[in-house]
């Protein structure tokens, strides 16, 4: 059997979903063709996404190919559900991207190809709703060149264009009499040709020649139990009972029941059917395919099964594309509470499940203030988290108002240092540190210059894992992402015990005094180096009538947006440039009434750049603070 891991990706209101419940209709899944407006579609199985017509969770489903099962992955079209895309697009084969042809390329759009082709992902792209009243295949053709790829190759073209007789006319048997069509489904399967259809998923217009396609132009797996198991976990559910359920891709090897893994063992596994596209319970997945696996009761998103495959690239043998993060993390955060007093402890339980099915919900408890804070990619999601605390664990919260979640750079070169028992050191350790800036994207580095051997190891892993932790809030409680730290001294009392014999913590250092000591030593020196808070900035390109750009201009201004340039074609001007992420939803909102509905803005986040004018933003710090060190000793100590 061979395998199509499938991924549909559009922006919102492209007709992702509909083309999914046709796809699945015409391979004879479905007898009936859902809608989206109706809350009757196939993947759109949570209550919220069913009322709000929008894909909020990935969805798995499978439906057979001539002689090759697709699973077909739905993915969320609204950019604060960017995380569940990313998820996806490392475990695919190949990828249908969905495009209107009525309000053409979207923002959504250029995100979603620009990660296309940064992992060289096969791709067919999708131009639907041709039968609708506006609709423009020619214009969004040329918008297709022109904003996503040249390399777009139109597959045909499209008769009766906005109107319900509209058809797709296809290309393709001139192409094979020309001898072409071999050679476009090998630059298509590498990723370097994007063919284009046309259509209607509400008509069905052009989609027999698209599922023709997608089993010619897109590569394949093919299953195979051999080599060492390697499989990646995408997405992870709770079942009735609460037990955690992982869908896994394989790319080599198989994972069997009862096999043992660092996140637990597997109970039970289900393969989709290609036949009605429901979960069959079997013993084994194999590569190539997609398993719904159980019992694996301490298992994340995005962890691996086994050992990473392949260099990826979308070369269609089932190797792993690389799992670096193509999308940035959110940028908000927010604190949430509970409505009732009574409810912070079922509200923070629940929350820490949605963390788990979500981790770039970043989950953060401030004991001392009783806070909860999550990290968002926008207003949206935090509805949707809102009535899933509501719907689904009775939990009724608020939020306060979004911020953003800035970072720290260090500026310099500081160094702290305590010493055993000297001073106000109550700790049997001694800690010497050194802190300096480091590359942008480097993360944060950990060195040394004491005598190798010279420390228990147990003692300089307890180091270095408390100085990550601890540079989790910098000297205005951001994060720093990127730095440079040395260990330039260390010490400690040898293993040592009473006159009877026992051991005696009083007397012996321990990896504890380790661990409550470098975060001193540690704040002491980042104190003398300096940090410069830095806000996340998004780039923004805004599409506006060129006769509106002395109105559009000012208001720029005073949303702090700083225009880089300027293009003006006929009555149409182009504006790039800078905006600060914390006033890209408030923009956003203000530029259809200063356009006259006509001005269209996209932006994504794009570096972090030093906070400039007014004040400089804090955030209150979740743990003992090590910058007051009399605060600092009397909390560690009284918990000690």
């Amino acid at each position: 059997m061979r395998y199509l891991n499938l991924g549909i990706l559009a922006h919102v209101d492209a007709g992702k979903t509909s083309l999914t419940e046709r796809l699945l209709h015409a391979a004879g899944v479905i007898d009936e063709i859902g809608s989206v407006d109706r809350g009757t579609t196939r993947t759109d199985s949570l209550e919220l996404e069913r009322r709000r017509g929008i894909t909020i969770k990935a969805a798995v489903t499978a439906f057979p190919l001539g002689g090759t099962s697709v699973n077909l992955v739905d993915t969320p079209g609204h950019p604060d559900f960017i995380a569940e895309v990313e998820r996806t697009l490392g475990v695919l084969d190949g990828v249908v991207l969905v495009v209107s042809a009525v309000e053409g390329v979207q923002a959504q759009t250029r995100v979603l190809m620009r990660a296309i082709r940064r992992l060289g992902l096969p791709t067919v792209l999708f131009v639907n709703k041709v039968d609708r009243a506006g609709a423009d295949p020619a214009r969004v053709l040329a918008e297709v060149e022109a904003k996503l790829t040249p390399a777009a190759f139109p597959l045909g073209g499209v008769a009766d264009a906005g109107t319900r007789a509209a058809r797709f006319v296809s290309d393709v048997p001139e192409l094979r009499r020309l001898k072409l069509w071999r050679k476009l489904a090998e630059d298509s399967r590498r990723g370097t040709v994007y063919p284009v259809y046309f259509g209607s998923a509400i008509t069905g217009a052009g989609i027999p020649e698209l599922m023709a396609g997608l089993g010619y132009l897109l590569p394949r797996s093919t299953e195979g139990g051999t080599g060492k198991a390697s499989g990646r976990v995408f997405k992870v559910e709770r079942g009735a009972s609460g037990e955690r359920i992982a869908y896994v891709r394989m790319f080599t090897g198989a994972l069997k029941t009862r096999d043992r893994l660092p996140s637990g063992r597997v109970t039970g596994i289900s393969v989709l059917s290609a036949e009605d596209g429901a979960p069959v319970p079997t013993d084994v997945v194999s590569a190539g395919q997609i398993g719904v696996v159980r019992g694996l009761d301490k298992v994340r998103i995005g962890d691996r099964l086994g050992a990473r495959s392949g260099n990826g690239g979308g070369n269609g043998n089932g190797s792993e594309k690389a799992a670096e993060a193509y999308f940035a993390p959110p940028t908000l955060e927010t604190v949430v509470a509970a409505r009732a007093e009574n409810g912070r402890g079922p509200m923070f339980a629940a929350l820490t499940q949605l963390a788990e099915q979500d981790p770039l919900i970043g989950l953060r408890y401030d004991k001392a203030r009783s806070e909860t804070s999550l990290s968002l990619y926008g207003e949206v999601q935090k509805e949707v988290i809102q009535t899933t605390l509501a719907e689904e664990y009775g939990v009724a919260v608020d939020f306060h108002e979004t911020t953003p979640i800035c970072v720290e750079r260090v500026l310099g070169v500081g160094e702290g240092l305590d010493v055993i028992k000297l001073g106000d050191n109550p700790f049997l350790a001694t800690v010497g540190l050194r802190i300096g800036p480091a590359p942008i994207g480097s993360g944060v580095t950990f060195g040394l210059e004491i005598e190798l051997g010279s420390l228990i190891p147990a003692f300089l892993t307890a180091i270095e894992e408390t100085v990550h932790t601890t540079l989790g809030s910098g000297l205005h409680g951001w994060q720093i992402p990127d730095a440079a730290v040395t260990l330039t001294r260390s010490g400690y009392w040898p293993r040592q015990s009473h006159s009877h014999g026992t051991f005696s913590k009083a007397m012996s250092s321990t990896a504890g005094d380790f661990r409550m000591l470098t975060p001193l030593v540690l704040m002491e020196a980042l104190a003398k180096a300096g940090t410069e808070v830095c806000e996340p900035m998004h780039r923004f390109r805004l599409e506006a009538p060129s006769a509106l750009l002395g109105t559009v201009l000012p208001v720029l201004a005073t949303f702090r947006a700083v225009p880089g340039s300027t293009a003006v074609t006929g009555e149409t001007a182009v504006l790039e440039g800078l905006v600060p992420a914390a006033r890209v939803h408030a923009l956003g909102q203000r530029i259809p009434g200063l356009t006259s509905g006509e001005g269209v803005l996209e932006s994504a986040f794009d570096h972090f750049a030093p906070v400039s004018g007014g004040e400089v933003p804090e955030r209150a710090r979740w743990d003992a603070n090590p910058l007051d060190r009399k605060e600092y000793l009397m909390r560690v100590q009284r918990g000690l």
